[in-house]
């Protein structure tokens, strides 16, 4: 299927490209083309040379984690959920501590400690695939809900729109949260109907009792303060978190007779070796999603929805937030320049550009993960994981635009 996708997207981008020359005349559109494969094999390299410090950094203290029987103890917690939703993980698998890390750091918006946990927990499933070019029903649960981002705090995204001028920049925490809850729900629906997993276990509903009792108190506690003080906590919350949980490793690695520093180095350098192997991967993903771009083919899809909604007599105002939507999926950056140029040309307290903002936070770089995560372990036939993960992407969008509507419309 990535083959397929992957070609689909240079045909679509060469086929819009000789439209645009033959018809509109457009003589530059092939050096723009050619420009951007160039501009998106440079990206990828910078983004290798971040995550490069990011995971010697984090496979560092994952290493002294891994050594104090800590990933082992943080597997217990999820253990009867994951048994459930993940059959052939056993129980006490060293997955198990790594994808509650990993869910964890998500939660909190802490995305450069995610991904490299991310990465590890992949290849701590990898060693139990039977086949290792062809993608494990685990493996694509886990990537699912990786690209679904349930995120309590998006401070990043309250940033922007501070930086935008935005009133209260707090305003969408609300239509994020509940955005992304339904991403996350419909990338897990979409599994478990592909893979037969019973959601209505006990056990499972008793999970997300807890899960949902803990969003309601999270929303009614955090619903009272200002913008100023949100934000403040959520910064506070995520990096005490952060900080909290680094100090816990080497504490609890130094008592139980650790060598920490020994240790650190050790899963430091599994980390240049992991990230070396990622650029091939991305440089792929990145250049297609390039191309595509700077053909016009997202504006011309833009375009065709903003006819169809006009056609129907419909509310077209959320059209002008859909680059971001489109863009998501492909990449990160694209999806926030976007985000910015919709706040900065309609306003930030605009429909469109809360609608944005929302949009920008209710769902992950599905490629991008994708590249990276299966990349990450030689996955090669990732069977019904992109289809999925674009179901909770479409679940995000519709959610976003929903609650918009519903919230400022």
């Amino acid at each position: 299927m990535l083959n397929g996708i992957w070609l689909g997207f240079f045909v679509a981008a060469f086929a819009a490209s000789l439209w645009q020359w033959l018809v509109g005349g457009d003589v530059e559109i092939f050096a723009r083309l050619v420009q951007s494969l160039f501009d998106m094999a440079r990206v990828s390299v910078d983004i290798i040379l971040v995550l490069l410090g990011t995971m010697t950094l984090w496979l560092g203290f994952l290493s002294i984690a891994e050594k104090a029987g800590m990933i082992r103890l943080l597997g217990r917690v999820l253990d009867p959920l994951f048994t459930r939703l993940m059959p052939e993980v056993p129980r006490g698998h060293p997955a198990m501590g790594l994808i509650s890390m990993n869910f964890a750091a998500n939660v909190l918006g802490l995305d450069n400690a995610a991904t490299p946990i991310g990465i590890k927990a992949m290849h701590a499933l990898q060693t139990l695939n039977p086949s290792k070019e062809v993608a494990s029903n685990a493996q694509i649960l886990f990537l699912v809900l990786n690209t679904s981002s349930l995120t309590l705090l998006p401070v990043t995204i309250f940033m922007y729109r501070a930086q935008q001028g935005a009133a209260d920049p707090t305003l969408v925490f609300l239509p994020i949260l509940l955005a992304t809850s339904a991403s996350s729900f419909a990338g897990l629906l979409a599994v478990a109907l592909v893979q037969r997993l019973k959601l209505f276990d006990p056990v499972v509903l008793g999970y997300f009792a807890v899960a949902a009792l803990g969003l309601g108190l999270l929303i009614t506690s955090l619903a009272g303060l200002s913008a100023e003080a949100m934000a403040a906590a959520s910064t506070l919350v995520g990096n005490l978190t952060l900080f909290g949980i680094v100090m816990l490793f080497m504490i609890v690695g130094a008592l139980r007779g650790v060598r920490v520093y020994d240790a650190f180095i050790e899963g430091a350098k599994e980390g240049v070796s992991f990230t070396v192997t990622l650029l091939p991967y991305l440089i792929a993903m990145l250049v297609a999603v390039g191309v595509l771009r700077a053909s016009g083919v997202l504006d011309a899809g833009l375009a065709g929805v903003r006819y169809l909604v006009e056609g129907l007599g419909g509310d077209t105002r959320f059209v002008d937030a859909l680059p971001t939507a489109f863009i998501k999926p492909l990449s990160g950056g694209g999806a926030r320049a976007m985000m910015i140029e919709t706040m900065d040309t309609f306003g930030v307290d605009s429909f469109p550009g809360l609608l944005a903002a929302t949009l920008q936070g209710s769902t992950e770089t599905t490629f991008y993960v994708l590249a990276v995560y299966f990349g990450a372990v030689g996955i090669r036939r990732i069977r019904h994981g992109l289809g999925c993960a674009l179901v909770a992407d479409a679940a995000g969008i519709l959610a976003a635009t929903g609650v918009c509507y519903w919230f400022f419309g």
